[in-house]
């Protein structure tokens, strides 16, 4: 397809700063941009006719570590490293609350709660165990002296679980779907132009521009370039990063359903929560590293079936259900959970390999990566 005059005339051309994603890192970057940069052209490329990551396809956990993630964390991590982590994520979520706020995000502080199996009991005991060690480490630095995580009784009758559930107060939750149509509309009133169906191959340094292949054909220019595209990364560029897959169902709706916050089950491989009187549940990577290492979105009968007998035996014993959908995304992940935001070239910059928690620091990474600018 070639395009018109009109259409390089009024999208394609005289670009200042092109974007590659439209997630959630790629518009808080391109509002940033707008603040700085109040007359400047900015266009935001999307491969996807939505976007194609994890920013819609993720369950709305507006979370920053449980105690089985953060006593992981700090076997890699110092506990100034592991405390920075939590107060950026802390930060993150803040900084998305006050840029869209808690109505349109539809954001609920319900708390989360750790689930552990019959099976996990050492894991179970160690957590317990190091809980006090944990709060101490990250209330004084993050919360304001406030204990994090206590332990409570499971009000939810879960089978086949340890009786106590350790209950973060201070996890919430949101609609992923709103959120993301709510960074779209502010990026339309303040005239930046997202471009969808549009994949930008490669680029190439060309004295003081950049220039851009668009669906392996279109040659165009742009000042500076912003790589956002997390676990889709290594496409273009070549970083520490790796794709990470992760498969979701959702229930068609269900009666009286009980449950109320944010779950995490086996050290949050796999989580749950109520959405719209359904129950959103997703994980199962852990099943096969291997096989989930990839940008493919797609879904296998091996972690679909996890899914669907963790509903019947542990999260709805004794419920009738009917799955009503299924989907996938993309996360981007690495040995180090701190994101890799930094400038690769002259005027090509990226922000990728969120772990996981792109609800959490996507915000905050976007922002950094504008300031690079």
């Amino acid at each position: 397809m070639n395009f018109s005059y009109w259409e390089h005339k009024s999208w394609l051309s005289h670009i200042d700063f092109a974007i590659v994603g439209s997630g959630i890192v790629g518009l808080s970057c391109a509002l940033s941009l707008r603040k700085k940069y109040p007359k400047s052209t900015i266009r935001v490329f999307e491969q996807g006719l939505l976007p194609s990551g994890a920013s819609t396809k993720n369950a709305g956990f507006a979370c920053f570590g449980s105690v089985s993630e953060i006593l992981d964390d700090l076997k890699t991590h110092s506990e100034e490293e592991v405390i920075q982590l939590v107060r950026e994520r802390v930060k993150g979520l803040q900084l998305l609350r006050n840029t869209l706020g808690d109505e349109l995000l539809d954001y609920q502080a319900h708390g989360g709660y750790e689930v552990f199996t019959k099976n996990d009991e050492e894991l179970y005991e160690t957590c317990v165990s190091e809980m006090s060690r944990i709060n101490n480490l990250i209330k004084d630095a993050v919360f304001d002296e406030k204990e994090v995580f206590l332990l409570k009784k499971d009000p939810f009758s879960f089978k086949n679980v340890q009786k106590q559930l350790i209950f973060n107060q201070f996890e919430g939750q949101l609609d992923t779907g709103k959120m993301m149509l709510g960074l779209i509309q502010k990026c339309a009133k303040n005239d930046i132009i997202i471009l969808n169906s549009a994949k930008i191959s490669s680029f190439a340094c060309k004295n003081d521009e950049i220039s851009l292949i668009l669906n392996d054909f279109h040659e165009l220019r742009t000042r500076k370039l912003f790589i956002a595209t997390n676990g889709f990364a290594n496409r273009i560029i070549e970083q520490e990063v790796k794709p990470a897959r992760a498969q979701v169902l959702i229930t068609k709706p269900i009666k009286d359903l009980h449950l109320k916050g944010t779950f995490h089950l086996d050290r949050g491989y796999y989580y749950f929560r109520n959405i719209d009187n359904r129950v959103l549940l997703g994980g199962g990577r852990n099943l096969d590293f291997k096989g989930e290492q990839t940008t493919q979105l797609g879904l296998t009968q091996l972690i679909q079936h996890k899914l669907e007998e963790l509903l019947r035996t542990t999260i709805l014993p004794n419920t009738a259900f009917e799955i009503e959908s299924r989907w996938s995304g993309i996360m981007g992940v690495g040995g180090q959970k701190k994101p890799i935001v930094k400038e690769l070239d002259a005027n090509v910059y990226c922000g990728i390999r969120l772990g996981g928690m792109g609800v959490a620091i996507g915000s905050a990474v976007g922002q950094q990566l504008a300031q690079l600018a």
